[in-house]
């Protein structure tokens, strides 16, 4: 595959190509008309497309808005793929999670490499169960 823009030599902008392609399956098999599927469409859209407009911009700052953005849109399938599973649309929420997973694990690498002053927490397990309440 012959690059002819950065963000294409990007390996999270490859991987969130390969994620919309695989959304777009899934949405083949959905009603046009399920609110949930329109705002999966339109998040994972957004992922590639940020990530695009934030490569090319020149400072850090910018850069790392549009790869936040990216990364929140990622977030955002990642409940819409819940939201289906729990609907009882798909299930097939969890291969698409991975992918997202992988995305948002290089996401963040890209906002911490982007944002040297920016301070982070130590990032926690996430667990499968919710706390007894």
């Amino acid at each position: 595959m012959e690059h002819s823009f950065d963000h294409e030599k990007l390996d999270v902008y490859r991987a969130s190509i390969q994620f919309v392609s695989w959304v777009d399956e899934v949405l083949e098999q959905l009603p046009k008309s399920l609110a949930v599927a329109n705002q999966l469409d339109r998040a994972s859209t957004s992922i590639p497309l940020n990530l695009a407009e934030g490569n090319g911009k020149f400072t850090d700052k910018d850069r790392c808005r549009f790869f936040d953005i990216a990364r929140g849109s990622a977030l955002e399938c990642a409940a819409c793929l819940d939201v289906l599973a729990v609907k009882k649309r798909i299930n097939c929420a969890e291969e698409g999670k991975a992918q997202l997973v992988r995305i948002v694990s290089m996401l963040v690498g890209l906002i911490r490499r982007t944002s040297a002053n920016r301070v982070y927490e130590e990032q926690e397990e996430y667990g499968t169960e919710l706390p007894k309440m």
